[in-house]
């Protein structure tokens, strides 16, 4: 068999050595448009030509790819990256699946030893520090040490495999966030493999994941499901996508930072529309942009919807690769490769793509988003009377103008005695304020020290997220805030939790040599720990008396972060108001303490002689920022803190693991437990059946997401998972995440659909709460379930738009399967989420267009049943649902199958994409 069917295999002859590369410059010059594809379908056409074998990879994928058209394709594609990411709340249960592939395959004669990854994986431990102490210099060590505590058993299990697997190893916790390692330190460019070169590519268990398409690498995140078959040889497939032309013009103004650009695109990207479209960024604007500033763009890709957001390689971002302590011979290889292979940024007016989006950087302003999703854009000096806005249309309270309810107080060489305030400054009686035309408001006494906590008080203030603590701009310009702040005699205020978790310790180098991190600390932005805190969810509890002014009072306070996700009860779920920005204004508004203020006209605070401080007082110049990185950034910083990246602390140095080729399942254990995925499958594949007399599990809205269905964050004893782990004898405080405990599936599927925000038609009740039907009692969906399970009934969930939208989290798929549901019809679906449902078996089902739940009349009360599914499946055919109402009234109405392709259908008919896996092993 010719793999080299269209005779472009070549040599390529570097520093580095000579090696193999499938050639796109012979492709073009035999005849084949290649210059007018865009550079990230270049790479996707690479990629099928270097692996086919014309079983997998044929040649009809081949000529879909080559034949793009601005139109796309319905067709699907196959992709094989050279490498998966993970991080250790997606890739934990991806490693106890394969370790229960193992298990499974050892019940059955097989050598387990056999299943490995078949490419490289790097998982990095970072999402499991919780941010419990703040604002103190031992804030860092106290969280590592109550970090290891609760997450022991789960390194263990880590450091087992790491011995056990072949191309598997594990970042240990505390050494940063897996996508700005990835930017810093684990992308290539270019890979050099078995005596080929071609581009780095890979997929990632996080959907923040094409952050590292700012340094050239495509790659974009998808289910721990699709990760697990692409480490396990299987090629991922989709269909072949529409690419949209970003285009930049001009320069960002003076007081602007690239969280403002970006905050600025998610908004310009959504109302365009792209979600399963890759877009990729051309244009003048991007000789301006760093590779820092570029991975900003394209870590909110999943906020944007896209798949991808692709930026060419070229002279930055080899500038970029030298910064960062990549080898001479490397950023020669990458730019021998690439010019060499059509890969090189030029030629960018040839380039066809499906349509244009332009965006001229000079109009860029001062911008937060927010309250609860990314792509609500506000510009800051619209910020004051926004919220005014949300907070009566969202919440139901009138708004009453600060200067007449703040209570300032001060007190005298610390003893806590109220003084009288200067006449200059606004004040009335706290009492009038807690009543007045109902706006929560209350007074918090803790130590002698009093404080007014009301709507629209900022309770947290993070630091936070790859997405810019990887930009040195915005982080040393919070340390320069900071700076200027103190020197006002400014202080953040006391009801903020702040916090410090830089992306890697490079961050902190760079801080402490330019001696901005005595200035973050002297504000109480202390580090709380290199790991992703606030945007997962991990924002800690807040202080005892904030909490229970909160609570008590129904407080709407707010957050502010330089985050990524924002989405409701995310961030904490006390907190309603949650904002992104850069790390600049996090500072700002801390100081603050409060989202309602106009922050171009009114004083950020008073210095100590009752001095205004207005936000131009405090706001460093660009040429000021770009003065100091001159002085601090270093290849150095980057050589030192990676040349121990593998090594972790003493904790992790002496922690405990077994050996051997099969994990020791422990039954006792509440973190790690065999997967009930694999367990006595037979051999043959069985043959799909019908959805018969099917209830409704859940009628939801739209815009849920899997914050909505998937479990994270913390829980209460009162919770299905509470009481379970509650009835094993674990106490409260040792609870610890969902998101630790995803090894776990009995405690995963209890926290399936619980989100306290989630909105089920089929309850009166917001939560995790639902009706079973046949009896019409409202109880807990995991109740629910176990009763429709046990009396052998199916299920079903009804959803709006863009179900699934959010993170890549495979347990809202494996949830929904060990729910018992079996199909989900939707109006539309989020890209990541659909295929893992069809990972997981659960068949993804959408209304026709302009129909909907309501315009059928579906209360969800009602039986279903789906058929078609027995008599054979194709892609995308349509199906016929059949309602039966409790009043005996009949009706019918076609859906449309997801399931996009034949080897989709493959993976259905299996039970899922490891059961197909697992079953051609053992056939073999």
């Amino acid at each position: 068999m010719n793999l080299d069917p269209y005779s472009i295999q070549s040599s390529l002859k570097t520093s580095s050595g000579e090696f193999t590369y499938w050639s796109l410059e012979k492709l073009q010059n035999s005849g084949k448009k290649v210059k007018h594809l865009p550079f990230s379908i270049r790479i996707l056409l690479e990629n099928a030509l270097r692996n086919f074998d014309d079983f997998a990879i044929t040649k009809e994928h081949l000529e879909t790819i080559l034949n793009w058209s601005p139109k796309a394709s319905d067709k699907d594609i196959p992709y094989k990256p050279a490498r998966v990411l993970m991080q250790d709340f997606t890739g934990v249960p991806a490693v106890v699946d394969i370790a229960s592939l193992r298990s499974e395959a050892k019940r059955k004669g097989k050598d387990p030893a056999k299943l490995n990854p078949l490419i490289p994986v790097d998982l990095v431990i970072d999402h499991s520090v919780v941010v419990d102490y703040f604002g103190t210099n031992y804030s860092y060590q106290k969280n590592v040490e109550v970090e290891y505590k609760r997450n022991k058993e789960r390194y263990q299990f880590l450091k087992w495999a790491q011995k056990s697997f072949n191309n598997f190893s594990v970042v240990p916790p505390g050494m940063g966030i897996c996508h700005q390692v990835n930017l810093e330190y684990l992308a290539h460019g270019v890979i050099t493999r078995d005596g080929k070169a071609f581009p780095d590519t890979l997929v990632g268990t996080d959907s923040h994941t094409p952050m590292v398409n700012g340094i050239g690498v495509v790659a974009w995140g998808v289910g721990g499901i699709e990760a697990e078959a692409a480490l396990l040889g299987q090629p991922i497939y989709f269909i072949m996508p529409e690419v949209v032309g970003l285009k930049l013009t001009g320069k960002l103004p003076a007081g602007t930072t690239a969280t403002d650009m970006v905050l600025t695109i998610t908004e310009l990207l959504r109302k365009h529309g792209v979600v399963g479209k890759f877009v990729e960024v051309f244009g003048p604007g991007l000789d301006s942009l760093s590779v820092p500033d570029r991975a900003t763009i394209s870590n909110m890709s999943p906020e944007f919807g896209c798949t991808v957001t692709y930026f060419p390689i070229d002279d930055r971002t080899l500038d970029y690769m030298a910064k960062t302590n990549r080898s001479a011979s490397q950023i020669q290889l990458v730019e021998d490769y690439c010019k060499s292979n059509l890969l090189w940024r030029e030629d960018e007016d040839l380039i066809q793509y499906s349509s244009l989006v332009e965006l001229d950087l000079g109009t860029v302003e001062a911008t937060v988003s927010g309250p609860k999703r990314p792509q609500d854009k506000i510009l800051v000096r619209n910020f004051k009377p926004k919220f005014q806005e949300l907070l009566k249309s969202v919440h139901g309270r009138d708004y009453i103008p600060m200067d007449k309810r703040e209570v300032s107080r001060w007190f005298n060489d610390g003893g806590g005695q109220e003084t009288s305030a200067p006449s200059n400054v606004a004040v009335e009686a706290s009492q009038e304020t807690k009543i007045k035309d109902g706006l929560k408001s209350v007074t918090v006494d803790l130590h002698n020290e009093k404080f007014e906590l009301h709507d629209g008080s900022i309770v947290i203030a993070a630091i936070t997220s790859c997405t810019n603590t990887s930009n040195p701009s915005v982080m040393l310009g919070a340390g320069l805030v900071a700076r200027k702040a103190i020197e006002k005699g400014l202080d953040v205020k006391p009801w903020v939790k702040t916090s410090l978790a830089p992306g890697s310790k490079v961050v902190t180098d760079y801080l402490e040599k330019a001696g901005l991190m005595d200035d973050l600390e002297g504000l109480k932005f202390h580090t709380v720990g290199y790991g992703c805190t606030s945007c997962i969810g991990n924002s800690g509890p807040l202080p005892a008396h904030i909490a229970a002014a909160v609570e008590d009072n129904d407080l709407v306070v707010a957050s502010v972060l330089s985050g990524n996700r924002n989405f409701e009860a995310r961030v904490h779920p006390q907190v309603k108001m949650n904002y992104l920005m850069s790390p600049m204004l996090v500072v700002v508004y801390a100081l603050a303490g409060r989202v309602d203020i106009d922050l171009y006209n009114e004083p950020v605070g008073y210095d100590p002689n009752l001095e205004p401080v207005y936000l131009k007082d405090i706001w460093p110049t660009q040429e000021e920022i770009d003065e100091i990185s001159r002085q601090v950034l270093s290849p150095g910083d980057y050589q030192k803190s990676y040349g121990e990246i593998f090594e972790g602390n003493e904790i992790w140095k002496q922690l405990e693991s077994g050996e051997g080729e099969i994990y020791p399942w422990d039954d006792q254990s509440t973190y790690i437990k065999e997967a009930p995925f694999f367990k006595g499958i037979s051999v043959d594949v069985p043959e799909p059946k019908d959805i018969v007399n099917a209830n409704v599990l859940l009628k939801l809205g739209d815009s849920i997401t899997t914050d909505h269905i998937s479990p994270a964050g913390s829980f209460r004893e009162n919770t299905p998972a509470g009481q379970y782990l509650v009835g094993r004898g674990v106490q409260r405080p040792d609870f610890n995440s969902y998101g630790s405990r995803r090894g776990n599936d009995e405690v995963m599927v209890r926290g399936t659909f619980a989100n306290v925000r989630i909105k089920n038609q089929l309850s009166n009740q917001e939560g995790g709460f639902t009706t079973y039907i046949p009896s019409g009692e409202e109880m807990t969906v995991f109740d629910a379930s176990q009763k429709y399970q046990s009396n052998h009934i199916p299920l079903i969930v009804l959803a709006g738009k863009e179900y699934g939208s959010g993170s890549s989290r495979d347990w809202a798929a494996k949830g929904t399967n060990l729910l018992g549901v079996k199909a989900v019809i939707a109006e539309s679906y989020e890209r990541i989420h659909r295929s893992n449902l069809v990972g997981m078996g659960v068949l993804p089902l959408q209304f026709l267009k302009g129909e909907n739940a309501a315009s059928l009349n579906l209360t969800g009360r009602e039986e279903f049943t789906i058929s078609g599914i027995e008599s054979g499946l194709t892609p995308g055919q349509n199906l016929t649902v059949k309602v039966k109402a409790s009043t005996g009234e009949e009706k019918t109405f076609e859906v449309k199958s997801r399931l996009d392709s034949e080897v989709e259908i493959a993976y259905y008919k299996n039970g899922g994409i490891l059961n197909y896996v697992l079953r051609d092993f053992l056939k073999d």
